[in-house]
């Protein structure tokens, strides 16, 4: 078609050509023509001029034969000057009209260059376009193989209150998942309805601790599983602390409570008893209790009572209600080694004589408090009304005070609490000394904290065990498991080899020999580790409980429910229409096909997420990314969108061009699979002209989705403000406040998994953004950008810098032109401590290297750098927050804040960056030893 056009202009150009030639000869000829005539008239005499002046005012020429008059002569010459002017008219009109000819076929030859420019552009673009389309046809082909088609199960084994037609088992004791709960009220797309059982369903009322019912009450009607309406529920929780009292506890006044609420049915199903009680008093809260079928969770069990895959073994219920703030009361993670290597401060508490019972001894326990403020216990002594140590007691008190006299400086043992009392005290235990603060200043100075399994074979779990691994954990100190029987908690879904160390009791004498081989960094991990445990499901009320539930909807495979993303809300009203740029379109910055341009159309829906989180354990066994946070559905927030059907930790990649790490790292998070595009998102303020020119530059640009424009200003943009057709949506999203923390908000508008962070003052060429795309796609776990900076200590005042110069190294890549994973936008906005983003918000300033520290903390590596065609600025742009005289100095306080939030700075140094072979990058001549080629 454009050849035709170009042929038909050509054609039309060829007379214009042939009158131009015609015009100019015909001038030629008149004008030698005139010339000529003219010539003879005035010249052919060869008298003298004042002859033939005489001749002209009257005088006869004698030599003419016919003379004729002088008025003959006249009228001849004024028709000669009457045709020289018309001629002279005729040369000048000729000569503009050659003018404007010329110009013609100037314009001409431009429109037909420009046509070919044009030209070469679309076939371009359909070349394109016919890639996406393959591409389509081919997911097309592979959705229709991949994407069963499934629906809700009905109800399997039991109807809701038809309790005699399943049997109990033989006993309550045999409990299993299989055998005692009903799965029907559990179907995998149900999403996992909580319902928590109301003050007013108890017919007997509380009798005391009434305040622990309203701190949960609350946590449950934050929990986005909890539901009102019974009938639904999967699961109930029915809070036991408070329901009798304790120092009076009466079986069968508990038993009676259980039986008359409303939703029991009988025997119990889908019910959870949650005791959250912190006393020794605790411990047989529930014995001589008929449970039926419901599930006990709480930190204390018998061997008898405990349930192997059915109770939950909590920790104590010790800390606030939130853990926003509990990184205040922690201390620091360096340095690597402390003062002490291990301490243990405890005294064994004697099994009751054989006589007392299983439920007697009360007396006998308040005596051996007495004898213990009186005198501490040695190994031969053998008080009355209790049994001497056992040969595995006196091996583990001859050892702990070996360690003591072998190694005075680095070890710190103590197996009698002396005039300091004792608690949490349990026989066949090892009882607590002093107060917590005094356990404190010893833990707080140990590597290692030894914790002693108890040695009676009965205790399952005790108080006193489960509150040292708490304190261990809150205070920086790794635990050392001694012995086999001490449980610890979640130990179904948490990987307890990450964060503590567990050794049989045999090993005891040779606990410092294996302390001592332990590296640095190997302890610095499981430190680390710890913490994170400690945080996310120990360190509150509410962690507390959402660990609990998800616990339970991990055994029953129920995937987490979807994470709600920030809504997209428009700048504009709903009636407004925006108006289109009507200039020319920019010209193309790259002439190489960089990808196809798809379609920015939504993501398919998979299942992928039912299936998936059956494999999430064996997972970990090969080693996933999330060092820090394991792969367990623990976080309920975390992201997922309804064409993600709610995994734990968001996507799983389309798998094409993915390799290496970010294949793994889509896998971990499960998922299903986004369009490989990506999304920018723009943060903006007041700079209308600006941001138009940042748009006018994606004008084509492949693998984009879709543009969101953050606008963080007052008021909207300007009504007569145009915007320019780019060949996706542009999306200007208004904001709730103006913050640098919504360049970070997991909008539900973002489709891919992709995010391009770019400032709108930033200029990077197509090439060099499908560059960074591309490199991205390997390193889906890292932020891939292209501005490097670094982190500097500094000596004198012993703290951390900012520093932008250049350098071999970096050790942070800033958002401003950086890609990351939209899964890291529900951790900053939802799980990155509240403090962190109040900082940015307090000073307008650090979001980037918020973003920095998130990411190194969670995948312990460091950015990638991507190098540019070093077009990255726009220095005809206004000014910026980073012109302010304070912004160095406030990015220095933010580095220390955030060390401070994390316990330690997560940023990793790397000398790496990544360079295409098609840039030709300007190195200055001092800088060529900063790189290594490979």
């Amino acid at each position: 078609m454009y050849m035709k056009k170009e042929s038909r202009m050509r054609v039309q150009s060829l007379p214009a050509f042939k009158v131009v030639f015609t015009l100019l000869i015909l001038m030629v000829i008149l004008s030698l023509f005139g010339h000529h005539y003219i010539s003879n008239m005035v010249t052919n005499d060869n008298q003298p001029f004042s002859h033939k002046t005489r001749n002209i005012e009257g005088f006869t020429d004698e030599s003419d034969p016919n003379p004729r008059p002088l008025s003959a002569y006249q009228h001849e010459i004024e028709e000669l000057r009457h045709i020289k002017a018309s001629v002279n008219n005729e040369l000048r009109d000729l000569e503009n009209r050659r003018l404007r000819l010329q110009s013609e076929i100037t314009s001409y030859s431009n429109n037909i260059d420009s046509l070919k420019t044009q030209h070469q552009t679309l076939n371009k673009e359909v070349s394109q376009i016919k890639m996406a389309l393959e591409q389509i046809r081919f997911e097309q082909e592979e959705s229709k193989s991949y994407i069963p088609i499934i629906r809700a199960p009905h109800r399997i084994l039991m109807e809701v209150d038809a309790s005699d037609k399943v049997p109990m088992p033989s006993s309550s004791q045999h409990c299993k998942m299989e055998s005692c709960f009903d799965f029907s009220r559990c179907s995998l797309v149900s999403g996992f309805p909580v319902y928590f059982y109301s003050e007013a369903e108890y017919t007997n009322g509380f009798t005391n601790l009434e305040s622990i019912y309203s701190v949960l009450k609350t946590i449950f009607d934050q929990n986005i599983y909890i539901t009102n309406t019974p009938a639904n529920a999967c699961v109930f929780i029915v809070l036991i602390s408070g329901l009798v009292d304790e120092k009076h506890f009466d079986p069968k006044k508990l038993e009676n409570i259980l039986l008359e609420l409303p939703h029991w049915g009988g025997d119990g199903r889908n019910h959870v008893l949650l005791n959250l009680a912190t006393t020794t008093a605790s411990n047989n809260l529930l014995h001589g209790v008929n449970t039926g079928r419901a599930l006990i969770a709480q930190s204390s069990f018998t061997s008898k009572m405990f349930r192997e895959k059915f109770d939950v073994l909590l920790p104590p219920n010790l800390g606030p209600i939130t853990s926003d703030t509990i990184w205040q009361a922690l201390p620091p993670l360096s340095p690597v080694r402390r003062k002490l290597l291990l301490s243990y401060w405890g005294q064994f508490v004697p099994p009751e004589k054989p006589e007392s019972g299983a439920n007697g001894g009360d007396g006998h326990v308040k005596d051996f408090v007495n004898n213990m403020q009186r005198k501490p216990l040695s190994v031969d002594d053998t008080h009355a009304g209790y049994n001497s140590f056992s040969h595995i007691e006196q091996a583990i008190v001859s050892s702990l005070k070996s360690f003591q006299n072998g190694h005075q400086s680095n070890f710190y043992v103590d197996v009698s609490c002396g005039e300091h009392g004792a608690t949490a005290i349990t026989p066949g235990d090892w009882a607590l000394c002093g107060t917590e603060a005094a356990r404190k200043e010893k833990i707080i100075q140990s590597t290692f904290t030894l914790v002693v399994s108890p040695l009676n074979s009965s205790l399952y779990s005790t108080i006193a065990f489960q509150t040292r691994v708490y304190e261990a954990l809150k205070h920086g100190s790794i635990p050392v498991i001694l012995g086999s029987q001490g449980q610890l908690p979640y130990s179904e879904v948490l990987r307890w080899d990450s964060a503590a160390i567990v050794l049989p009791t045999p090993r005891v004498t040779e606990i410092p020999f294996y302390l001592q081989s332990f590296p640095d960094e190997h302890i610095s991990s499981l430190r680390l580790q710890g913490r994170v445990f400690f945080q996310s499901y120990f360190s509150a009320t509410q962690p507390l409980v959402d660990t609990l539930l998800a616990t339970l909807r991990t055994r029953l495979q129920i995937p987490a429910r979807p994470a709600k993303g920030e809504p997209s809300v428009s700048v504009f009203p709903p009636s407004f229409i925006p108006l289109k740029h009507l200039g020319p379109d920019p010209e193309p910055e790259s002439d190489e096909i960089l990808g196809p341009v798809e379609s920015p159309f939504p993501s398919e829906t998979y299942r992928y997420n039912f299936s998936h989180f059956m494999q999430m354990h064996s997972f970990n066994e090969r080693g996933d990314p999330f060092h820090l946070y394991p792969y367990t559905p623990f976080e309920p927030w975390l992201p997922s969108e309804s064409k993600f059907i709610g995994s734990n930790y968001g996507f799983r990649p389309i798998g094409k061009g993915a390799g290496g790490d970010g294949r793994d790292f889509s896998e971990a998070l499960g998922g299903n699979s986004p369009r490989e595009q990506f999304t920018i998102v723009m943060l903006t303020y007041d700079r209308e002209v600006v941001l138009i020119h940042a748009l006018h530059r994606f004008k084509g640009l492949p693998f984009l989705n879709k543009v969101l424009v953050i606008w963080n200003g007052e008021s909207p943009p300007s009504v007569d403000l145009r915007w320019p057709e780019i060949g996706v949506p542009i999306e200007v999203l208004r904001t709730r406040k103006n913050s640098l923390n919504n360049r970070f908000l997991p909008y539900d508008s973002i489709e891919t998994e992709a995010i391009l962070s770019i400032d709108d003052d930033a200029h990077l060429r197509h090439d060099e953004i499908v560059f960074g795309f591309r490199v991205w796609r390997e390193e889906r776990a890292r932020v891939v950008g292209f501005p490097g900076r670094f982190h500097a200590w500094d000596v004198k005042h012993q703290s951390w810098n900012y520093n932008s110069n250049y350098s071999c190294e970096l050790s942070m890549v800033l958002t401003g032109a950086a890609f990351f994973h939209k899964y890291y936008t529900y951790l900053y906005s939802y799980v990155m401590p509240q403090a962190i983003r109040d900082k940015v918000d307090e000073y307008m300033n650090c979001e980037d290297i918020a973003m920095n520290f998130l990411v190194s903390h969670i995948t312990r590596k460091p950015p990638v750098k991507v190098t540019s065609r070093w077009t990255f600025r726009c220095p005809g742009c206004p000014t910026t927050l980073s012109s302010n005289s304070s912004h160095f100095e406030e990015r220095h306080q933010c580095i220390n804040f955030f060390s401070q939030v994390y316990g330690y700075t997560p940023l990793f140094y790397t000398q790496y960056r990544v360079d295409s072979v098609l840039f030709k990058t300007r190195i200055a001549h001092d800088k060529t030893k900063c790189f290594r080629y490979i």
